[in-house]
């Protein structure tokens, strides 16, 4: 890459979930530390996969170092923790000043997702600022959360230094502002560092295929709003244009050169690195070395494709048959960035639709795409998006003209001022989710849920009110709040969606542990665009293709009902392919290749 001739001090790399952020932040890591550097890299994704990558527990106070890389260490920004430090940095001093009640009420206020977020935020600008942690190192890399969520955490810096600078009040929903105006000077060292191109690069990774350039586009766009513009694009995972005949090559190869021929033009102006789709997943130290090594994909081993068969695993249509069965209900997709939950709870909505019955389906990804997955015009689908500006400007206007109506001026002034913290956008999105969650009591309501670590804040800000509203019940009154909603398998079926490879199954599983400790039971799993399943017979695809057996009976041993969607060689968009893949698909045996 020629950019690591003269790498900045910092380097992010963002993008859409599941186009190989994490694989490059950390081949580039390596590679840095191999020409003699000191690197840390840092994940500030909730749901980070350093530790798998690298077959080590990655420290969330300390950086961690590589020893298969001298000169490499790595460090986890753990939003849960950081919320914690958080929490006692505010409650510690007051402890044993105020009675156990009152600073037991404190604790309580100070567990939603806005402290989370702030927490987070706070350790990000530490580091982007240069703290006791950076001090020593040559460079940063900073491998982010998929786009949505990165983008709201680069916003913050600014968003808190206006709220800080505007408010007089002296209160936030975090509590005094007088601890945060201390902070006042790092985060705008923190926005100046960020738009400087002497120390800092950002590098969009995406895939040839059209929604992850679209993201792509409009994180690049952002990102040239907030004063970053020096930018870098990294196309990864080419399938290689090789003589192969297989109708499944042929289809991605002229997918992907579809997609990349209407680059935009403000991608188009950047500069742009091309890295070929390798035959294996990218665990270990030796795989991300040979990663930025020249590619050599025209000479794949060869693969015996004498056939067993496997396990037969059920299509997508046996899970629309049960959940179909209760004639209305909430079914959350839930699972990492790039799986293709969209895809899939398009499919599910346009099934259910498809036999009559009334579905909404909804999203609270940021990043969101479903208008380009299917139309909204279908008969019995209502299709909209929880778009959190939008949300947030609604929920601003009714809190004035409900409780700032009768407030005289300096009165709705600081209410105004509250308003415009950026916690607001939090609340906002739990009650417009709270909304939709409410229709499905007489409809089918399917929520396309943002990559992991975004959707788990959602589930945090509702465990949160769950736990105000029971906290603040008089005696003998019961209430049902949300997440008791989402505890409920006879109203709520949350599906985790993977691809059949090593980084997206144990993030899945990590998420269905975080789930079980939320008090809630995943229903199923859908293993999504599975080459094993499709049977390729070109020999690249077909060595990644027997790589998935290991992964695919890892789930299906493990979970008690799960569904098998082959790679699609027509594209999944539209009314039309999303109702073939939802309608009865023939019982895919999983291939052994031997």
């Amino acid at each position: 890459m020629k950019f690591l001739d003269t790498p900045t001090r910092n380097l992010f790399f963002t993008g859409k979930g599941g186009v190989g952020k994490t694989s490059m932040a950390c081949a580039v890591a390596v590679a840095l530390a191999d020409r003699g550097k000191r690197v840390l890299l840092v994940s500030t994704d909730p749901a980070s996969n350093l530790g798998q990558v690298f077959g080590v527990e990655i420290g969330e106070e300390e950086p961690t170092a590589i020893v298969a890389v001298p000169g490499l260490f790595a460090l986890n920004i753990n939003p849960e923790a950081a919320a914690q430090a958080y929490r006692d940095r505010i409650v510690g001093p007051v402890r044993n000043a105020l009675p156990p009640d009152v600073v037991k009420g404190m604790e309580e206020q100070l567990s939603g997702a806005c402290t989370t977020e702030i927490a987070a935020f706070d350790e990000f600008t530490e580091l982007l600022t240069g703290g006791m942690l950076t001090a020593g190192f040559e460079h940063v890399i900073f491998d982010t959360a998929p786009t949505g969520h990165t983008l709201r955490l680069l916003q913050l810096p600014t968003a808190w230094s206006s709220f800080l600078e505007d408010n007089q009040s002296g209160a936030s929903c975090l509590g005094p502002l007088s601890g945060l105006a201390k902070q006042r000077e790092r985060y705008s060292q923190a926005v100046a560092e960020l738009a400087s191109a002497e120390h800092t690069s950002f590098v969009l990774v995406t895939r040839p295929q059209l929604g992850a350039l679209k993201e792509a586009e409009r994180t690049s766009g952002e990102l040239a709003s907030l004063g970053i513009k020096n930018q870098r694009l990294i196309v990864n995972g080419v399938m290689p244009d090789a003589a192969s005949d297989d109708p499944l090559a042929k289809a991605m190869v002229a997918r992907e050169q579809n997609a990349l021929a209407h680059t935009s033009t403000l991608l188009a102006a950047l500069p742009t690195e091309r890295i070929a789709l390798q035959p294996r997943n990218l665990v270990g130290v030796d795989a991300l070395r040979s990663l930025l090594a020249p590619a050599t994909l025209v000479d794949q081993p060869a693969v015996d494709r004498t056939e067993q068969t496997g396990p037969a695993l059920p299509p997508l249509s046996q899970l629309i048959d049960e959940i179909e069965r209760d004639e209305h209900g909430l079914i959350m997709v839930l699972g990492k960035g790039g799986v293709g939950k969209t895809t899939i709870a398009a499919a599910i909505a346009v099934g259910l639709a498809a036999r009559g019955h009334a579905v909404h389906l909804t999203t609270t990804d940021p990043a969101a795409h479903l208008a380009m997955t299917v139309e909204s015009n279908v008969a019995g689908l209502e299709v909209s998006r929880i778009d959190p500006h939008v949300e947030s400007e609604n929920y601003r206007q009714r809190v004035l003209e409900t409780k700032g109506k009768d407030l005289d001026a300096a009165g709705k002034a600081v209410l105004e001022e509250d308003l415009r913290s950026p916690c607001t956008e939090e609340i906002a999105v739990f009650q417009a989710f709270s909304r939709v969650m409410h229709e499905s009591r007489k409809k089918f309501v399917v929520v396309d849920t943002a990559p992991t670590g975004h959707t788990l804040l959602l589930l945090d800000a509702t465990g949160a009110y769950h736990r105000d509203v029971v906290r603040n019940l008089a005696p003998g009154v019961h209430a049902r709040t949300p997440m008791m909603q989402l505890q409920d398998p006879q109203q709520t079926k949350m599906l985790i969606v993977t691809l059949p490879e090593t980084t997206p199954v144990l993030e899945a599983e990590s998420l269905e542990a975080d789930l079980r400790r939320a008090g809630i039971e995943p229903w199923a799993w859908v293993i999504n665009s599975s080459l094993a399943a499709a049977k390729p017979r070109d020999a690249l695809l077909a060595t990644r293709a027997a790589e998935e057996r290991t992964h695919i009976e890892r789930v299906r041993s493990s979970v008690q009902r799960v569904a098998l969607v082959p790679w699609q060689i027509i594209p999944p968009t539209g009314y039309e392919a999303l109702k073939v893949l939802a309608s009865t698909y023939p019982a895919a045996p999983v291939p052994i290749e031997v």
